[in-house]
């Protein structure tokens, strides 16, 4: 028995001092032991070194900067982020998406670890530090547009991409801090998300599944990887704004069905495996909360027209003098021109053959007044001829404060339209959309600007323009 007793006092004593080495002191580091010995140590030595923060806008530039092609960070820098996205659901497969700060993010990077069940250490909201001597900042994949943080790279036909960090480099390079924070998620309608929020926590508002996705769930069986499913939205535009959700066939909650009503969702900003598009990625159901009546969009057929001009009245090749409107040359000598072509008339600026070395021409509609309190919307149809430099510029712009002589002294706002390039056939309109001017109050004016020049060939191309409306619904 006393043999045994001795035995065990020497196992309890074993065990106490490996537990109280093991332990770190408060006073010892900045950062708590909980973290556990190697990892504080791993931060403290990095917050006391000479290495230097980067912003996460920095560190892209870095890639964006090396036309597109992985980057070895060779200098003593590091990023600081906060975890937006969690594997614990299975949405997610060996990445970590990080954003720059808790609320109102600018920007978010992925990294790539040969790692699952990342949540364990990465959880949602945890501030994290990344060294990144010796790291690269590349693609995942040629092309997809999401600059990513790896350890190695490959080279294959397409070109090079970076690889996974491996177990030695992921413990070596990322450090968690204490700190675990609330994500605020950064709302967005579905036409305000850009490649700049890629990696991003965000919240959409007034969204719901599309009509004919009732009785579906998140993963379609039949697909092999991910699933598409569409989501819409009515803002203040006419129709429906729409965006994608994609959900892995490894989430817990693919088999779930969607639901029918319209409300909130929360997710992270990815894009498709071949980055083909930007889309939405759940970390869990718990970011969906659709319970509400589904909505009605605006209908083209509830609008009253508030001004229109088809230029079917032109007479070709003069001057353009329609009542109202304003025909500026503010540099070189040209106007837009009144011009008709088998039977329909439009407005065309071209510089060919002015000679002079700059041509800015403005054709400005006549007033318009709307409700302050209505739904207005601006289309039109453009076209291009011969356009051949991105130089050779059409520009759509609006002014409230237009005095109707002075061009120049007024305040122009450039408006969102789809305009045509330099790859639009010649003289092939394109539709503009509806461009919400519901913003803008009391006095407007629609402006068409045109840069260009007589003398090279490149700049002197010709832009037309037809079918102007403003639409309106109290």
């Amino acid at each position: 028995m006393f043999k045994i007793n001795r035995i065990l006092a020497i196992f309890i004593m074993i065990l106490v001092y490996i537990m109280t080495s093991s332990c770190v002191k408060d006073d010892d580091f900045k950062v708590p032991n909980d973290l556990g010995n190697e990892e504080n140590k791993g931060l403290e030595a990095l917050l006391a070194s000479d290495a230097i923060e980067v912003s996460m806008g920095e560190l892209k530039l870095k890639y964006a900067n090396n036309y597109r092609k992985p980057v070895l960070i060779e200098t003593d820098i590091y990023i600081k982020g906060y975890v937006s996205s969690s594997d614990k659901e299975g949405n997610f497969f060996k990445e970590v998406f990080l954003q720059n700060t808790p609320e109102n993010p600018t920007a978010g990077i992925k990294v790539i670890l040969n790692q699952v069940e990342t949540y364990n250490q990465y959880n949602f909201g945890r501030e994290v530090y990344i060294k990144l001597k010796g790291l690269f900042i590349g693609e995942e994949r040629i092309g997809n547009g999401v600059i990513t943080i790896g350890g190695e790279t490959a080279t294959d036909q397409y070109g090079t991409t970076v690889q996974r960090l491996t177990e030695n480099q992921r413990a070596q390079h990322i450090f968690r801090s204490k700190n675990t924070l609330e994500l605020t998620p950064l709302v967005l309608t579905f036409s305000e998300v850009s490649p700049d929020h890629l990696g991003l926590y965000v919240q959409f508002n007034n969204v719901e599944f599309a009509e004919n996705l009732e009785g579906e769930r998140y993963y379609d069986p039949i697909q092999d990887f991910d699933t598409l499913r569409e989501m819409q939205a009515c803002t203040n535009d006419i129709g429906y704004s729409k965006f994608s959700l994609e959900t892995s066939s490894f989430a817990t909650f693919k088999d779930i069905l969607l639901p029918l009503g319209n409300g909130t969702i929360k997710g992270v900003i990815t894009k498709t495996f071949d980055g083909s598009t930007i889309v939405l990625a759940l970390n869990n159901l718990s970011g969906v909360k659709m319970d509400d009546s589904r909505c009605t969009p605006l209908s083209i057929e509830d609008f009253g027209i508030l001004f229109k001009e088809d230029f079917d009245l032109a007479i070709d090749d003069t001057d353009l003098d329609f009542d109202g409107w304003t025909n500026f040359a503010q540099a070189g000598k040209v106007l837009w021109k009144e011009s008709s072509s088998d039977g329909n008339g439009y407005a065309e600026f071209n510089p060919l053959g002015s000679g002079n070395a700059s041509n800015i021409g403005w054709l400005i509609t006549p007033r318009i007044t709307r409700d302050s309190h209505s739904y207005t919307y601006l289309n039109f149809k453009a076209a291009q001829n011969e356009v051949r430099s991105a130089s050779n510029t059409l520009e759509v712009l609006i002014s409230t404060d237009f005095d109707g002589s002075n061009v120049l002294s007024a305040t122009w706002h450039p408006l969102d339209a789809f305009l045509p390039s330099q790859t639009t056939p010649s003289n092939e309109f394109v539709d503009s959309g509806l461009i919400d001017l519901s913003s803008y109050g009391g006095i407007l004016y629609i402006a068409f600007k045109v840069k260009g020049n007589g003398r090279s060939t490149s700049l002197s191309g010709a832009y037309l323009i037809d079918d102007v409306f403003i639409f309106e619904k109290e």
